[in-house]
């Protein structure tokens, strides 16, 4: 039996939900009045507490400046046609969680401090959860090491917190994306499938490079001859060939998405063969030339099931069908979306009703 724990609460002096505009909520931007830290010292967590949303104090040396142990994850609470709010998956997020910190040799959470901890601050921030369809509230479990000491090693000391805010859809339309030939977000051995902080500072140049030239988001392709399709980043990546769901298989460089897995349970649940497998940028680039790739989408905690419209490599622009005619990922993501926002039966005990 999991133990109650004690969570010093200390509430806002004043809400800022009258003075929030729940019609434009960009994607994390606003946060909700309180937020969940911990600390970890002497090799225990200790300081269990919710606090106003706000800075935290903080050396300048600390390690997470300087070697960059910091681990993140992303899920979303709903509110329910009940008026009950529900979290998405949280065991999966928090199973993926530790293993981001085993990899990056940080301490574990443990489970009772982080549904705990995110219980109690939903629960204090309840009013917080928009009502609006498509919309939820994001939820952002940050650790980084805190030891203020300028040498490399492992830090002894970690700050655990619990962020919240309200948003809607992340992406408006089909994106736009551009498959990636030069640069390489992860490489075999690495880090690639923790959510660690660095593989998402390396993105940025690419990226940047990539909207100049109109687009909206990078395929990345393995490091080594940049033959395969791994992910997009902020999402995995999923295509349907043939009839097939096919989507590139979890390996060192690729995360596990919790959406993506999502996906494919539904996928075959609803008699959809799937396909787990290295994809191949040849086989991609092909099956849209003869016709036989008629889906392209990516899925994940914050794009949700983000259509893709049309796909950039070598220069040529390949043009997908139009994303409203796709019954294979416009149906599952249907199915998805009812699931989390309670509009239909919960089969697999994938909501946390709080």
């Amino acid at each position: 039996m999991i133990e109650t724990l004690d969570i010093n609460i200390v509430k806002a002096e004043a809400t800022r939900l009258s003075v929030t505009d729940f019609s434009q909520l960009p994607f994390g931007k606003v946060f909700t009045d309180h937020m969940f830290t911990a600390d970890y010292e002497d090799g225990e967590w200790k300081n269990l507490q919710i606090l106003p949303y706000g800075p935290i104090p903080m050396s300048p040396a600390i390690s997470a400046l300087h070697y960059g142990q910091a681990i993140f994850e992303g899920l979303k609470a709903y509110r329910q046609p009940d008026g009950k709010i529900s979290v998405f998956r949280a065991d999966k997020n928090f199973e993926r969680f530790n293993k981001s910190a085993a990899r990056m040799s940080m301490p574990s959470i443990p489970e009772e401090i982080f549904m705990q901890g995110l219980a109690a601050l939903i629960n204090i921030d309840e009013k917080w959860v928009p009502s609006q369809e498509n919309y939820a509230l994001y939820i952002r479990p940050v650790m980084f090491a805190t030891d203020p000491y300028l040498g490399v090693k492992a830090s002894d000391m970690y700050k655990f917190a619990l962020l919240t805010t309200p948003t809607g859809p992340y992406y408006s339309s089909a994106l736009k994306v551009k498959i990636e030939t030069e640069y390489t977000r992860a490489d075999e051995g690495g880090v690639g499938f923790a959510k660690t902080a660095g593989n998402y500072a390396r993105s940025l140049y690419p990226f940047e490079q990539a909207k100049k030239e109109g687009f909206d988001q990078l395929i990345w392709t393995d490091s080594i001859n940049h033959e395969y399709i791994e992910e997009a980043g902020t999402a995995n990546l999923i295509f349907v060939i043939n009839g097939k769901l096919i989507t590139p298989s979890i390996r060192s460089t690729v995360l596990d998405g919790v959406t993506r897995d999502t996906i494919i349970k539904l996928a075959k649940d609803a008699g959809v063969e799937v396909e787990e497998r290295r994809v191949s940028v040849k086989e991609v680039i092909e099956g849209i030339e003869n016709g036989s790739l008629t889906e392209a989408f990516a899925a994940g905690t914050a794009a949700t099931v983000t259509q893709i419209g049309e796909i950039g490599y070598l220069g040529n622009t390949y043009k997908l069908t139009d994303s409203s005619t796709r019954t294979i990922s416009n149906g599952i993501a249907k199915k998805l979306n009812d699931i989390r926002y309670g509009l239909a039966s919960d089969e697999f005990g994938w909501n946390w009703i709080l």
